[in-house]
């Protein structure tokens, strides 16, 4: 029993720390550093790209600007994004993040979609209300 009474306050403890880690290598990715990237690549992020389900079929148009906003850099999203992919109505920012990630964010900053590429092109990560994946037009 004395065990166990040392034990249960050494989780109550540790249980703030653990919830703290990161839940993969993907969670724990910094802003990429704009200043020291190719600018052709850079510059080749922002303009016109098309989130789209897995089939095509649904798509959302939206513009990555490099203008600088709370949470990221501006984002306009088509006024009818939010009818197919209702996510789209908070989202507010986008970011570029290491490895060439796409995370779009609400107005508190909180990440709601990533794109990551695990190969040649985008894909979400997790799938959110459809949104499967985010090209170039």
């Amino acid at each position: 029993m004395r065990g166990r009474a040392i034990f249960l306050p050494l989780i109550a403890l540790a249980a703030p720390l653990l919830a703290a880690q990161p839940l993969s290598a993907q969670d724990d990715l910094m802003p990429m550093d704009l200043t020291g990237v190719d600018p052709a690549l850079v510059e080749d992020m922002f303009g016109a790209w098309v989130i789209t389900d897995l089939s095509g079929e649904k798509t959302c148009n939206v513009t990555l600007s490099r203008e600088e906003t709370i949470g990221g850099m501006v984002i306009e999203v088509d006024p009818a994004c939010p009818s197919v992919f209702p996510v789209m109505a908070d989202v507010a920012a986008w970011r570029l993040m290491d490895n060439w990630t796409i995370d779009l964010a609400d107005a508190t900053r909180k990440r709601l979609i990533r794109f990551t590429t695990p190969d040649a092109g985008y894909i979400a990560d997790p799938e959110t209300d459809g949104i499967w994946t985010i090209v170039k037009p």
